[in-house]
């Protein structure tokens, strides 16, 4: 058994604060590390101590490896937590992690290197008996990977093989689309992963995105937490998830779960790991890949099931035992998570920029607010738009719908663009409360998605209102001794 003491979390904003937030409760202390250009983010202030980072763009500093590993040694640090994106399925930086003396919070390397890349991890899923989609693997063939992929026929997929997240990701509908899909895909895989190997598949039309939260221990154990709804996407990129799946069969559902239980022991996996399906119209399913890490979505699983799974990922990591069986896992009720983004998307997604001038949080029963940003705190490109994660649960779906709309209505960012308006919007859709979702869902309904149209004094007067509810608005609005003299003083 190894005794984690202190505890360097390579990564920013929310998910180093929900880290952050567990380690404190698990008496672990915390360092964060921080750039020049992201030196807001409310992880700094809970974490025992902070360190400061360099890269240029700023992204590359959470990309570079020594220089992670290197601050965590001169911390004092015992352990290194990856959170998600930028190393967190590395096996280089997991292996590079261990040669250090350290424990890397999460699988090793060899099953990173397994599972975590894309296109080893369908080869593995075959040889396991589990069905994927046609696909052509550029690593075989650099010179051939063009014409292989149109041999699989479209639509096709064009992946990074160390992606993860919905980047790196095009899709390809004819062959002249194809060189541009290829382009892009690489371009993005090479910024956000340092890794520009591409594989193609056969793209599925109106699929669902279901995937499943495994868990496995150090003695060979490994259980399911259940499934996730991710259908909900724009660009490859889920905006929705919820727990569980609704109109997901239960022969389909056991199906699923057992099929991803069945893959990660194969593996000898260790640690937290989610297993990505799509679910065909026919009911067929496929294997998607692996993502070796802890995911965006984790907390809906956690809502249902009532465990925190960063508190199970130190475990694991310290006594490499979970501490419970497949028969110790309950579930209750049903979650909803909607991703804050700051982008518009009225206006096809654009990502926004700015200054948080007015941060409202919502609260109240069943509602959990993972946020990652600070009122007064600019917006930049530098990083992913989101900016925070809105989490209810209910006894059920209709209750957890209901609950997330009122806390969406009660999220209040400005100074720059976010998309709860249009998430609100997807809640109140007939075809989202019967549970009809697929990957292709906001572009089928666009037209009935589309907002109603604000004149431009409309939207200044609730604006207006806004950021009059807010007390330090409020306050500063008529300074003293002006505000005591009464309107006379004019």
């Amino acid at each position: 058994m190894t005794i984690i003491r202190k505890l360097f979390i390579a990564n920013r904003a929310e998910i180093a604060l929900r880290i952050v937030r567990t380690a404190r409760r698990m008496g672990i202390a915390t360092v964060v590390p921080w750039h020049q250009q992201d030196q807001f983010g409310p992880a700094l202030a809970q974490a025992d101590e902070t360190v400061e980072v360099f890269g240029n763009p700023p992204v590359a500093a959470w990309l570079d490896i020594n220089a992670m590993v290197n601050a965590a040694l001169d911390a004092g640090c015992d352990a290194i937590h990856p959170g998600y994106g930028f190393l967190s399925e590395n096996a280089a930086f997991a292996q590079a992690v261990a040669d250090a003396g350290l424990i890397f919070v999460g699988p090793p390397a060899s099953v990173i290197e397994l599972m975590g890349d894309k296109i080893t991890a369908r080869k593995f899923a075959v040889a396991q008996g589990i069905p994927v989609t046609p696909s052509a693997d550029e690593a075989e063939d650099p010179a051939t990977f063009a014409e292989r992929a149109r041999n699989v026929g479209f639509p096709l997929l064009v992946k990074g093989a160390a992606g993860g997240g919905g980047k790196g990701m095009q899709i390809a509908r004819r062959e002249e689309e194809l060189a541009n899909a290829i382009s892009i895909a690489r371009a993005e895989s090479q910024r956000y992963f340092g890794d520009g190997r591409l594989f193609a598949e056969r793209f599925v039309e109106q699929p669902r995105h279901i995937e499943v939260q495994v868990f496995g221990d150090a003695h060979g154990q490994v259980i399911h937490l259940g499934e996730r709804e991710c259908s909900i996407q724009r660009r490859f990129q889920k905006l929705i998830e919820e727990s569980p799946a609704p109109a997901l069969p239960p022969g389909l559902r056991d199906r699923i779960c057992d099929a991803a239980v069945k893959l990660a022991s194969a593996a000898n996996y260790v640690n937290a790991g989610t297993v990505e399906c799509i679910v065909a119209p026919d009911g067929e399913f496929f294997f998607l890949e692996m993502n070796t890490r802890l995911q965006v979505e984790h907390p809906v699983t956690e809502m249902v099931t009532g465990l925190d799974l960063v508190e199970l990922q130190l475990q694991v990591a310290q006594h490499g035992s979970l501490g419970l069986a497949q028969s110790d896992v309950k579930f209750s009720g049903h979650a909803i998570e909607c991703r804050i983004l700051a982008e518009d998307a009225d206006a096809g997604f654009v990502p926004d920029t700015g200054k948080l001038l007015l941060l409202n949080t919502p609260s109240g029963p069943g509602v959990r607010f993972d946020g990652g940003v600070t009122q007064g705190a600019p917006i930049t490109a530098d990083f992913d738009s989101m900016l925070a994660k809105l989490v209810v649960h209910g006894a059920d779906r209709k209750l957890a719908i209901s609950r997330m709309r009122s806390a969406l209505a009660d999220t209040a960012m400005l100074g720059v663009t976010i998309n709860n308006d249009f998430l609100s919007r997807v809640l109140r859709h007939p075809a989202f409360a019967r549970g009809e979702t697929d990957t292709g869902f906001l572009e089928r309904h666009k037209a009935e998605l589309a907002p109603d149209i604000l004149s431009q004094a409309e939207r200044q007067a609730l604006l207006a209102v806004a950021a009059s509810a807010s007390p330090d608005i409020a306050s500063t609005r008529i300074p003293e001794p002006y505000a005591s003299m009464g309107a006379w003083r004019n």
